[in-house]
């Protein structure tokens, strides 16, 4: 009994930091994809498209939709605002259908072949975020692509198919794409190098 009773006790040692390293984890991807100033929201009301389209948040955290007014949606949620709206749109419509996206509107720049400013979703990844503005270039290298804030670089790891909501991203922020070091953009070159040194190095010494 008392060995059933210690193993027990042991197992739940052992899941309680893993309980605790998820929380984080959800805690960040969902304060991601939370309502910032300079978001885009997108609204789409079924049958009802004077009442649909893309607004704005402002500064403040304020946004105004067709016949509801004005809303205060910092750090709502898609699933959040929705509900709200919905509540809200009963007064005027039946039954309404209500499909809320956010959008990040992010600078796009770099080694990519069309520049730009452009409205995000952060559901999706950086390789298709990079697909607005056209894709990177030759030398573009997608998997280095830094976050650029405010003039600063913030110090994330991300790459082509890292997800936006698990980058950080925020509407005014840039993604910047470098270029590809000249050893990497010139790999076949370096590698017939080295083979040719190689191939020279045997042969002195057999000589």
């Amino acid at each position: 009994m008392r060995n059933r009773v210690f193993l027990l006790t042991l197992a739940l040692a052992c899941l309680a930091p893993a309980v605790s390293a998820q929380a984080p984890e959800a805690q960040s991807r969902s304060s991601a994809t939370t309502l910032k100033p300079g978001d885009i929201v997108r609204l789409r009301i079924w049958r009802e498209p004077d009442m649909s389209g893309e607004f704005t948040v402002d500064e403040a955290g304020m946004v105004v939709f067709p016949r509801v007014g004005e809303y205060r949606v910092l750090d709502d949620t898609p699933e959040s605002l929705s509900a709200r709206l919905q509540a809200d749109y009963r007064q005027y419509l039946v039954n309404p259908s209500i499909e809320v996206t956010v959008l990040r509107r992010v600078r796009i720049v770099g080694a990519v072949n069309n520049p730009g400013l452009f409205p995000v979703d952060p559901t999706v990844t950086v390789g298709d975020a990079l697909a607005l503005a056209g894709g990177p270039t030759l030398n573009g290298d997608p998997d280095k692509v830094r976050i650029i804030r405010n003039g600063q670089e913030i110090a994330v790891n991300i790459r082509a198919n890292t997800r936006l909501t698990d980058s950080a991203i925020q509407s005014g922020d840039q993604l910047y794409v470098p270029e590809r070091s000249w050893i990497s953009r010139n790999s076949n070159v370096v590698a017939t190098s080295i083979a040719a040194s190689v191939s020279l190095i045997i042969a002195l010494f057999i000589r």
